[in-house]
């Protein structure tokens, strides 16, 4: 059987995974109403959902709303300094890379919220007229439960198949130029790849539908994970240097991404046996790869970060292709380049027959 048709079949296996990973919240849910016998969608209580969570999250929320707004930012520019004053980026953050990283760090954040605002306030109402907050009496875990699913797995296979299919590799390709991880690069995307994300307009489908506060402890502590996972401090290598802290790093590297695991799928080989750009797509949790087989645990950093035959295109090329091509002979990003680009093979001097005794 031929490699693509076996990497179909494979996808086509992990997808029916996939929905029953879906449906288990809503296996939770029909469970709690079997067993508790409520059924709050008769009467439905005012901010049910709010009265069901724990009170130590309604202590949290003002905190995690701040990290909403602002403190994600705080955050990520907090830890570059720190990376930049520790000399992480070893000298590789040049004037090509510094301007790719501040326009996609910058350019979304002014772009973006038009876009979803107009998704949220103008087209959910129409496409689902009525159904504003008809889901507020899920109880708060459930909801929790069924955002975090629905929302991190939906993105494991928007993630996974910018790699798998060559087509698309292109509009994910800028986030993996970096030769160098950390903050700086942390935001780093094609736009057209950030507005196009599905995750975005599946999650706030699921606030319109009533679930927004579980879903602002997820984003909240998704952020958390992601930012802790692209820096360049390597906060997970005391759980693998003390022995009694190994049943723990077991767990932890299974469950959620780690810079460890994240670093792998960023290096610029799979050769060395640490390196696994062709896995590890999970991004809050590491757990999809374990279910489908595409992670790969080490323990161990990659030697190197970035794509082997990286031209350095221009910021313009990587921020927004197909709108705007680079000039750069060979590149994917070129008007006349490969889906996956090859490193060009040197040019072998030829003998001048003079010299041939």
């Amino acid at each position: 059987m031929k490699t693509s048709e076996l990497s179909l079949r494979r996808l086509g296996r992990d997808g029916l995974i996939s929905l029953g990973l879906y449906a288990l919240p809503l296996l939770a849910l029909l469970i709690w109403v079997k067993t508790t016998g409520e059924r709050p969608w008769e009467q439905p209580a005012r901010d049910y959902i709010h009265q069901s969570a724990p009170s130590f999250l309604a202590f949290l929320k003002p905190a995690f709303e701040n990290l909403k707004q602002w403190g994600f930012l705080a955050i990520a520019v907090g830890l570059g300094i720190i990376e930049f004053a520790a000399g992480l980026y070893d000298n590789k953050w040049t004037a090509t890379e510094r301007k790719i990283d501040i326009v996609c760090f910058v350019a979304p954040k002014l772009l973006l919220p038009p876009v979803v605002g107009y998704f949220s306030l103008q087209l959910l109402p129409a496409l689902l007229p009525n159904l504003a907050n008809a889901f507020g009496w899920v109880p708060f875990w459930i909801g929790f439960f069924l955002i975090a699913v629905a929302d991190d797995l939906t993105q494991y296979w928007y993630h996974r198949l910018h790699h798998q299919l060559p087509f698309l590799w292109r509009f994910h390709r800028t986030h993996h130029s970096a030769p160098y991880m950390g903050m700086a690069m942390a935001g780093r995307q094609n736009f057209i790849y950030t507005i196009f994300f599905s995750q975005i307009y599946l999650t706030s489908t699921l606030i319109y539908l009533g679930l927004g506060y579980p879903a602002l402890f997820v984003t909240a502590i998704k952020s958390l994970i992601t930012l802790a996972a692209h820096s360049s401090i390597a906060w997970d290598k005391p759980f693998y240097r003390y022995p009694v802290l190994h049943p723990v790093a077991w767990v932890l590297e299974r469950l959620i991404s780690t810079p460890a695991t994240h670093h792998a799928h960023h290096a610029d080989s799979n050769d060395d046996g640490v390196g696994h750009y062709k896995g590890n797509f999970g991004n809050m949790f590491f757990l999809w790869d374990v279910i489908f087989g595409t992670g790969l645990i080490t323990r161990q950093y990659p030697a190197g970060y970035g794509i082997k035959f990286y031209k350095e295109e221009e910021w313009y090329a990587q921020f927004l292709w197909p709108l705007f091509k680079s000039k750069k002979e060979g590149s994917e990003l070129a008007a006349d380049g490969p889906e996956v680009g090859e490193v060009l093979p040197q040019q072998v001097p030829q003998l001048s027959t003079a010299n041939v005794a």
